[in-house]
């Protein structure tokens, strides 16, 4: 579990990152602290590398704001737990469109973190596989079992559901990374999540929604091994 602490006060920093070690060698969680002395280098490490599970965001910084930060970060997507830390808690209603797990205020004690952390892991734990998604303005959490299909535009992506389709701007590549390995790219331009096909052939595949989707050639025997090791 990865834990980034952004804040611009080394002081604070250091001692939220000391305390979230502390949370994981009581509770014998493999979890790492990183810190980040603003949104910036966050961002900055984000962009090689968007494997973060908890973030713990001052909300007041220097630079972009943690307001700001969390917004951003679920426009493109991120679905960590976000906890928000601040020094004047009036602030923390700010940020209920970004789906924040809870708020501390300074200074954060080792008990309260502790019960954000935990609540934290525990949602992690549980709640199956999803992905979050910006599409027409609007922030939209997609499980994986939902999602039937993606197919791959010059300069976006239609993601299918029983419901409806979103629009997103992002590469197939870069969404797939998101994804588990239930899903698989089938041709150059789709992605199909392989616990909704029911038919396999060498020229294409049937999803139980009906749906039926192109194999690009070559691909069957690698497409099928992947069904039967992720479905079967």
């Amino acid at each position: 579990m990865r834990i980034a602490v952004i804040d611009d006060r080394p002081a604070d920093r250091e001692t939220i990152a000391a305390l979230v070690s502390r949370w994981a060698k009581d509770r014998a969680e493999t979890a790492v602290p990183i810190p980040f002395p603003s949104a910036e280098a966050f961002l900055f490490a984000y962009s090689e590398d968007r494997d973060f599970d908890i973030l713990l965001l001052d909300i007041e910084m220097s630079g972009e704001d943690g307001i700001t930060l969390a917004k951003r970060l679920r426009q493109e997507g991120c679905a960590a737990e976000i906890v928000f830390v601040t020094s004047h808690f009036e602030l923390a209603g700010e940020g209920y469109e970004v789906d924040a797990l809870h708020y501390l205020v300074k200074p954060v004690s080792q008990e309260k973190l502790s019960a954000v952390l935990t609540k934290a892991a525990d949602r992690l734990k549980a709640a199956p596989p999803s992905v979050l998604i910006s599409s027409e303005g609007e922030t939209v959490r997609l499980t994986e079992r939902e999602l039937l299909y993606v197919e791959a535009f010059l300069h976006y992506l239609v993601l299918h559901t029983e419901e409806q389709d979103y629009r997103i701007k992002e590469t197939l590549g870069e969404f797939a990374g998101r994804l588990s390995e239930d899903f698989f790219r089938i041709h150059r331009s789709v992605l199909v999540n392989l616990r909704r096909i029911v038919k396999i052939t060498r020229t294409d595949v049937t999803l139980d929604s009906g749906d039926v989707l192109p194999v690009a050639r070559g691909k069957y025997d690698a497409v099928n091994r992947a069904f039967i090791e992720r479905v079967t």
